[in-house]
């Protein structure tokens, strides 16, 4: 009985191992599941439970009843049990027969060492004998049929997935983009769309070069409501509507406000042809704000407003 509990202690710690190493994602699965899926999963659990139990029972049973014959009946008794003859039919083979055998290959003897004709298991065999059947498959799926994937192919796969979802990862983000995280985006490609968008949509209040007419003039130092980018984002997204400047939020999508936000800031210093007063403070970049002494008071006709 002690050999039955050996082999069942040695096959549980076998399958127990990867299960250990998933236990992480078995317990995210679980909570993943709702009442009835759970509750079905229970009476699965204690069906497979209740069978291993009959096994084990089975087991049980059968060496009783072969110690009992074993012992009532003399000729029982010099046979083998059923565990010794799969352990000699599978596992280790007839060792005494082997040991019998002279293992000493005379014919092949090189520089005085000679070969021994060593006996191999019969669970090695069915190993060597697996693989040979393994390779003849796998040659076939892979080589013959072409249905398998060959390594370049999963490779090619694999990447053609990774760039589909980093496509998807950079649209969410620039989706994301707002006035709490929107950055300057310096790039020619930015900037010359920031100067499209500017042209169609902002020109006619500020000018084409910047230097304002309706809305104030973006080229000098003072800004009405900041002149930081997430101050510019900001007041072009929801607009300046007392002033006269409607929000773009539903026209411009969040990188194209990014990019004619950016493209406003590059117009700073620049030499407009018929440049407006400055108007509201002057900013200097770091957050600090000066009045202008001569700049003229806001008026309902502002539109960007810097």
């Amino acid at each position: 009985m002690k050999k039955y509990l050996i082999f069942l202690a040695l096959s549980s710690l076998l399958f127990s191992t990867p299960a250990l190493s998933q236990s992480e994602s078995f317990l995210g699965g679980l909570q993943a599941l709702d009442s009835n899926q759970l509750f079905l999963l229970i009476i699965i659990a204690v069906i497979i439970g209740v069978i291993v139990l009959l096994l084990l029972l089975m087991i049980y049973l059968m060496s009783f009843i072969s110690a009992v014959l074993r012992k009532e009946t003399p000729e029982f008794a010099n046979k083998p049990s059923w565990w010794d003859s799969f352990k000699e039919r599978f596992v280790t083979g007839d060792i005494k027969e082997e040991q019998a055998k002279d293992k000493l290959m005379d014919d092949h003897s090189y520089d005085g060492i000679q070969e021994l004709d060593n006996f191999m298991p019969p669970w090695l065999q069915y190993v060597f004998m697996g693989t040979i059947v393994i390779a003849v498959v796998y040659f076939g799926y892979y080589t013959v049929l072409g249905y398998g994937k060959t390594g370049v192919e999963e490779y090619e796969e694999e990447v053609r997935i990774a760039a589909i979802e980093a496509e998807a990862r950079g649209a969410s983000e620039l989706a994301s983009i707002d006035e709490t995280n929107v950055q300057m985006d310096n790039s020619d490609l930015g900037i010359s769309a920031g100067n499209t968008i500017f042209g169609a949509n902002c020109a006619a209040c500020h000018a084409s070069d910047g230097g304002g007419g309706i809305g104030p003039n973006l080229t000098d130092e003072y800004w009405i409501h900041g002149g930081d980018i997430k101050d510019v984002f900001n007041v072009i997204k929801y607009g300046v509507i007392e002033k006269g400047m409607v929000p773009w939020e539903d026209q411009l999508s969040p990188v194209e406000i990014q990019q004619v936000a950016s493209y406003i800031l590059t117009l700073q210093g620049t030499d407009p042809a018929a440049p407006k007063a400055p108007q509201g403070e002057l900013y200097s970049g770091g957050g600090e704000v000066a009045p202008a002494e001569d700049s003229i008071p806001m008026d309902s006709t502002s539109a960007i407003g810097e």
